[in-house]
């Protein structure tokens, strides 16, 4: 797949893997209420497999988010952080722009995601409460990190 880049105010979001620091998406990660004791293992397999947009200023990752979609018809939004010291500056409403202007994302019949506290931000772009909930269905394991 074809690497994109975006450039504001001396940040930059890129679509490369390579670049990637994937020990900080996995610290982050780990320590979250969707993703608590999440393996290594695990962050890595994700990114293999999703469309992944990570935030740096300079050499850092700062921030990051994956989608995970079959490019046609469905994409699920996950994993979306900014590290604490780097909110406030707008960056995830930029994060969000660039993600749902991305050309491989256009067209697609559902973008879902799921989220406990961040309603406000994904409303601004379009996101709403499922119409039918009763039609979504669910295998939940939120414990799935803490078996081993």
């Amino acid at each position: 797949m074809e690497i994109m880049e975006w450039r504001k105010d001396g940040y930059l979001i890129s679509t490369d893997k390579s670049k990637i620091d994937i020990a900080t998406v996995h610290r982050f990660l780990s320590q979250t209420y969707w993703a608590e004791g999440i393996p290594i293992e695990i962050v890595k397999r994700g990114v293999d497999n999703s469309l992944c947009f990570a935030i740096y200023r300079g050499e850092r990752l700062i921030g990051f988010a994956g989608v995970i979609t079959d490019f046609a018809t469905f994409a699920y939004l996950a994993d979306v952080f900014i590290l604490p010291e780097e909110r406030g500056k707008r960056l995830s409403k930029w994060l969000m722009r660039v993600i749902l202007d991305h050309p491989r994302l256009q067209g697609l019949r559902r973008f879902t995601l799921a989220t406990r506290d961040a309603h406000g931000l994904y409303a601004q772009f379009g996101f709403t409460p499922f119409d039918k909930p009763e039609r979504w269905m669910e295998r939940h394991a939120p414990d799935i990190y803490k078996q081993k």
